[in-house]
């Protein structure tokens, strides 16, 4: 399965003790999407995404292991359902899926901590 990150899964080292696979950050690659934004749900401190006209968000695609992704589904607990959605890789738009906060929220995410790097993904 092919998962979109786009929050606090884009720092290697929880991605990988989240997932329980080492060295799964190293399979990272660009891409984003178009028409949403990050958001703040309603008493969390990590984003979710909400559906904006010309939003567009920066993350990566994952490749997922079944194991990982039930590791993954724990993590992110019950506030999260995964949505299926259309993501751009090198300017191709590629099926994935997200994970989406329940609660609705236009709240925008202001904090410029957590966005994808060059150096999380593979040379």
């Amino acid at each position: 399965m092919e998962l979109f990150l786009y929050g606090s899964l884009l720092d290697p080292r929880t991605l990988e003790r989240r997932s329980g696979v080492p060295g799964l950050a190293r399979r990272l690659r660009p891409a984003q999407i178009l028409g949403w934004r990050r958001v703040v749900p309603p008493g969390r401190r990590y984003p979710s995404l909400g559906r904006v006209r010309r939003g567009r968000v920066d993350g990566a695609l994952l490749a997922l292991p079944a194991g990982a992704l039930a590791r993954l589904i724990a993590y992110e607990g019950a506030y999260y359902r995964m949505v299926r959605l259309i993501t751009e890789e090198a300017s191709r738009p590629r099926a994935a899926h997200a994970f989406i906060a329940s609660a609705r929220t236009e709240r925008r995410w202001r904090s410029r901590a957590i966005s994808p790097s060059p150096s999380n993904f593979a040379p």
